[in-house]
């Protein structure tokens, strides 16, 4: 086990199994030693997501926290999947873009985008920290209060699927 599969434990959190999906696109391809994961949203089961609606209104500063920091577990729970089945080979979180839905209240996004960062940090130390992008939209898949899609380094020669 990996140091950062070691520290998952330890913050009481699991990833859940990589969730294949319905429609035409691959969620994760890796390239080379680089994984590059689709858009997560925040699924609880196949037809199922921990909170849907838009964020400041029918969606909560605490829900959206909750929601961004499951994304990112999906998100790594698909890296892991392609990389051997362990987090070991994580060599950079290379980038991380957060989406929320959002109606006519403005800002505190990027709090909530700092759920996923700093769980990214406490995973995997400076090699955690990335540049990103925070994103206010009109709408997302499944009216899904967030979506986060991010890109990996691996170390070189990683073993993977």
């Amino acid at each position: 086990m990996s140091d950062a599969d070691e520290r998952l434990r330890a913050l009481g959190l699991a990833l859940p199994p990589p969730t294949p999906t319905l429609f035409s696109y691959a969620p994760a391809i890796r390239y080379r030693d680089t994984v590059h994961v689709a858009g997560q949203i925040p699924k609880t089961g196949a037809d199922t997501l921990l909170a849907q609606g838009v964020v400041g209104e029918s969606v909560d500063a605490a829900a959206g926290r909750e929601a961004v920091r499951l994304c990112v577990l999906h998100a790594l729970a698909w890296v892991k999947h392609l990389a051997g089945g362990t987090l070991a080979d994580v060599e950079r979180v290379l980038r991380v873009n957060y989406f929320f839905q959002v109606g006519r209240e403005r800002g505190g996004w990027s709090q909530l985008a700092d759920e996923g960062s700093e769980l990214l940090v406490a995973l995997f130390g400076e090699r955690g920290r990335h540049p990103r992008s925070v994103i206010g939209v009109s709408e997302l898949p499944r009216n899904a209060p967030v979506l986060v899609d991010l890109d990996i380094a691996l170390r070189e020669g990683a073993p993977g699927a």
